[in-house]
């Protein structure tokens, strides 16, 4: 669930945490255990369940602990609670001293002032600021400032597509937005639909709407921060992508009642469709609906002939540590740990996460040519989500009012160009208003 700016919440927290004196890990013993100290840990949901998580990040743990003496207490904490948590440990001072984040909230959180920023000394710490993939590193916060935040599992969207469909046919991979389209048309047959969107999202469609806008070369924010929802590169951006629906008809309209990826995911995996946007990691959704790894192909979101090949947001977790915490150097230790070579190949095959480390091959999947083109649209074809405090605003406005526009859509009406200026033009002051 997404909340409002977090900017608001920083002359809180400076205050909480003036007035109480509150620590990082709830000031357990001053983070003291026997022989070494206790970290708190706030982990994300990246495998099937909580339980999962923990199965999978427990031995992890119990092996930082083995080398360096340093216990974790660990919480995993679902995508529907963690940014609430977040909110409240940040306005309350009642934190943990490590967590994970969305990467997309990091120039929020950053903006709040309640989290250590990564300095020179910090990178060193935890091995180089170098170590990481560029277009990784730079969701750690705001532009020209200390990031605080630094990345821990990738992720990034591919078209994948059903092979047997596309053979039988006569179609190979699309690689612009013209002909995917027509192999759309040509796929939508009886009960059988070329496309599967996630057209109830917010989410979705807020990153879908940034990534067809960046094709167009457009942005959301200006360089001051100050939203430009209404230029003509975000409505075309927006309209090619609702059209999907509206005149293409290669998608049923029964999707603007998809509130999540799992749905379209379904739809693929059982071969009520031929293709679906989504990113890498649902690779295990696909395969436990019995659909086999051969039986389909990934190749990048393409754009239409002639603009810029922007195939994903650079989507994924990243870590901070709360500026709060009394034990930043163990938090340091534990940081470059989940984010050294060895931790990261034993977590991104479980979590079907892409590297976030330069130069290492992805373990998600047994499949390297997959593996090629994930790693490949996630380094060279991605840009990062406005990097701004007021992104969960742009997702939760524009996601919302694209909502709308397919829900028009589903129900027999139509959106038009400047249907779709209107509403972005109403998104954007609600995001002026909101400061």
């Amino acid at each position: 669930m997404k909340i409002r700016s977090f900017a608001a919440a920083a002359a809180i927290a400076a205050l909480a945490l003036t007035a109480t004196g509150c620590s990082g890990g709830n000031d357990t013993e001053a983070g003291e255990t026997g022989g070494g100290k206790t970290l708190t840990y706030w982990a994300s949901n990246q495998g099937t369940s909580l339980d999962n998580d923990k199965e999978v990040l427990t031995p992890q743990l119990q092996k930082f602990e083995e080398e360096t003496g340093i216990k974790v207490n660990l919480e995993v904490i679902g995508w529907n609670d963690l940014q609430t948590r977040i909110q409240t440990a940040v306005t309350s001072g009642q934190s943990p001293d490590v967590l994970n984040i969305g990467n997309t909230w990091a120039a929020s959180l950053q903006s709040t002032g309640a989290f250590m920023p990564f300095d020179d000394a910090a990178f060193e710490a935890i091995g180089g600021k170098d170590k990481f993939v560029k277009t990784a590193m730079d969701t750690g916060g705001a532009p020209g400032e200390d990031p605080t935040s630094v990345p821990l599992y990738g992720l990034a969207y591919g078209l994948y597509y059903n092979k047997a469909m596309f053979a039988d046919a006569g179609l190979t991979p699309p690689t612009t937005w013209e002909e995917m389209v027509e192999a759309a048309k040509k796929l939508t047959t009886g009960n059988q639909y070329g496309f599967s969107l996630a057209a109830g999202s917010y989410t979705e469609n807020a990153h879908f709407a940034f990534i067809n806008a960046a094709q167009n070369d457009a942005e959301f924010f200006d360089a001051e921060g100050k939203p430009t929802f209404v230029s003509d590169g975000i409505v075309d951006g927006i309209a090619r992508y609702v059209d999907l629906m509206q005149a293409d008809k290669v998608v049923d309209p029964g999707n603007a009642q998809y509130d999540n990826a799992t749905r379209a995911v379904n739809d693929f995996a059982t071969k009520k469709v031929a293709m679906m946007l989504t990113q890498n990691n649902a690779n295990s959704s696909i395969a436990s609906q019995g659909m086999k790894d051969d039986e389909f192909g990934v190749v990048a979101f393409p754009a239409p002939e002639g603009s810029t090949e922007v195939a994903t947001m650079v989507a994924g977790i990243n870590m901070s540590i709360f500026d709060n915490s009394e034990n930043k150097d163990a938090a340091l230790e534990f940081v470059k740990f989940m984010t050294s070579e060895n931790t990261q190949a034993e977590l991104d095959k479980p979590f079907a996460a892409l590297p976030v480390l330069s130069g290492v091959t992805p373990t998600f999947t047994e499949d390297a040519e997959l593996a090629k083109t994930f790693a490949d649209i996630y380094e060279n074809k991605s840009r990062p989500l406005p990097l701004v405090a007021a992104e969960d605003q742009f997702e939760s406005t524009v996601g919302k009012a694209m909502n709308q526009m397919f829900a028009t859509v589903a129900s027999g009406g139509s959106v038009s160009k400047d249907d779709i200026r209107d509403a972005l033009t109403t998104a954007q002051q609600a995001v002026e208003a909101a400061g």
